[in-house]
């Protein structure tokens, strides 16, 4: 399948009321609204496709961004090229769920996450620490270092109240991952979760999410989800 017909395909998939609720969180035209499970059989037809997943990406459409995410190559990809896709994912849609998922499957995920955290910019930063919970949540306990995932935790309990509000909520993620994910760090995760208390990110033209990690990794651990790993990262 080529550029075009992928297009045509993305387009003819798209719904207005998927359409809607991707505006309300932050995406904006163009876009078709296609729900990103009926991508599926398109994506089984192409595979793994990198210069197609540049193709679709360089659009700026949000559909045609999610869906290069699915078909890229995660191996082939530089750092320049994750800083670039960076560059262009201009809400956590597309930071988180794009480009970070992206990069979890690289062999340099670490590292590029390590200088986005470092960044100071709300989105970079949100995509490191959420490229952590899909890293955390898919790879084995041993492929990380204890010292430095303790570091992060720590530096979750300093920042996160002053931190920009998508980092905020990637870091709430984040001390749930490891709470629930990476067994070495559950104790160290509840006790920062319960220092943390309740983080409040505020959003634009809508209420208060109120997120309490506490509670959220001791309802998971109340089910047994203990050292809970994902088989597959991208869909």
């Amino acid at each position: 399948m080529d550029f075009e017909t992928v297009m045509q395909e993305l387009e003819a998939l798209g719904k207005e009321r998927m359409k809607k609720m991707y505006i309300s969180n932050g995406a904006h035209e163009p876009l078709f609204g296609v729900a990103t499970g009926v991508m599926k059989p398109i994506a089984k037809k192409i595979k793994i496709n990198q210069p197609l997943a540049e193709e679709l990406y360089a659009t700026g459409n949000y559909d045609a961004m999610y869906f290069a995410g699915i078909i890229a190559d995660p191996k082939a990809m530089t750092e320049s090229d994750f800083d670039r896709w960076m560059d262009a994912a201009y809400f956590y849609m597309l930071s988180d769920y794009v480009v970070a998922v992206t990069l979890s499957e690289s062999d340099i995920a670490q590292s590029v996450a390590d200088k986005w955290i470092a960044s100071g910019e709300e989105l970079r930063m949100s995509a490191g620490w959420s490229c952590y919970c899909w890293l955390l949540g898919n790879r084995k306990d041993h492929e990380f270092s204890e010292g430095k995932i303790s570091n992060m935790l720590d530096k979750v309990e300093n920042t996160i109240h002053d931190s920009p509000e998508r980092t905020k909520s990637a870091m709430n993620n984040f001390l749930y991952t490891v709470g629930i994910s990476y067994v070495p760090l559950n104790e160290k995760a509840v006790e920062t979760a319960k220092a943390v208390g309740i983080a409040e990110v505020k959003r634009e033209k809508k209420k208060s999410s109120l997120l309490n990690p506490y509670e959220s990794i001791q309802k998971d651990m109340d089910k047994g989800r203990i050292g809970f790993k994902r088989k597959y990262v991208r869909c």
